[in-house]
């Protein structure tokens, strides 16, 4: 009898686990720049003195959809869209190199330019510096031109770009990082000026699965009564009376 407790109970575990993922891509359904997280799920044995045919099913993340959002022309001059499998590297809050697709760029006070979120947007030296009351120009290859009033426009930098060979990691900061530490940037990398790139996630899909893993879960919590059922119908039975 166990065993059906043991079963319903991991496949509930693992159907609100499930319903947690695609709560969270639901909800950045409208994130600029957002890529889809996806889990999987593995069997794992239970370890312990006659538990061996008693079998865990765990979350096994196995990364975020790599497919490119719709991109939608802002005509914003600071917003960028990266092409293709490119890359924005910024500045994490712990000072290590990171990588977002979101390009809605911003002029600190300070005079750095940074992501939405505040993170100092990188160039091949480090972070980018904008003169005050500057027009703003970002070129297909990520170079920077700024022009004040009617002077001649001057180079800022460039947009650090990058292309991973292999996927990237997800942080909990929500930025990605590269498995053997910062990237090279790509030289053939480009960007589309004045545009941005949505989220990857297709509500109408995620939707769909949230309904199927709630379905799933109301089985798993059905077996879980039919156990109960049974083991209080044996109980009568061995019952003396």
């Amino acid at each position: 009898m166990d065993r059906l407790v043991y079963l319903s109970m991991a496949g509930a575990k693992a159907a609100l686990q499930r319903q947690d993922v695609l709560a969270n891509n639901l909800a950045n359904a409208s994130t600029t720049g957002f890529r889809a997280e996806m889990a999987a799920f593995r069997a794992v044995p239970v370890q312990g003195e006659g538990a061996s045919t008693r079998v865990f099913a765990l979350e096994s993340t196995i990364g975020y959809n790599s497919q490119s959002g719709p991109v939608q022309t802002t005509g914003r001059s600071l917003d960028v869209a990266v092409k293709g499998n490119g890359w924005l590297a910024v500045q994490a809050l712990d000072g290590t190199e990171a990588y977002t697709k979101a390009g809605a760029l911003e002029v600190s006070p300070e005079g750095v330019l940074v992501s939405l979120t505040g993170l100092p947007v990188l160039g091949d030296g480090g972070p980018i510096t904008i003169p005050t009351n500057a027009a703003v120009e970002i070129a297909a290859d990520g170079t920077i031109t700024t022009t004040v009033g009617n002077g001649r426009p001057q180079g800022a930098g460039k947009l650090k770009l990058v292309t991973p060979e292999d996927k990237l990691l997800r942080g909990v900061d929500g930025l990605f990082r590269g498995a053997d530490g910062d990237l090279p940037a790509d030289p053939t990398a480009r960007v589309q000026g004045g545009a941005l790139e949505g989220s990857n996630v297709s509500p109408v899909e995620t939707m769909v699965a949230m309904i199927a893993a709630a379905r799933q879960f109301e089985q798993q919590m059905k077996m879980l009564q039919s156990a109960e059922q049974k083991e209080q119908a044996a109980a009568k039975l061995l019952a003396p009376q």
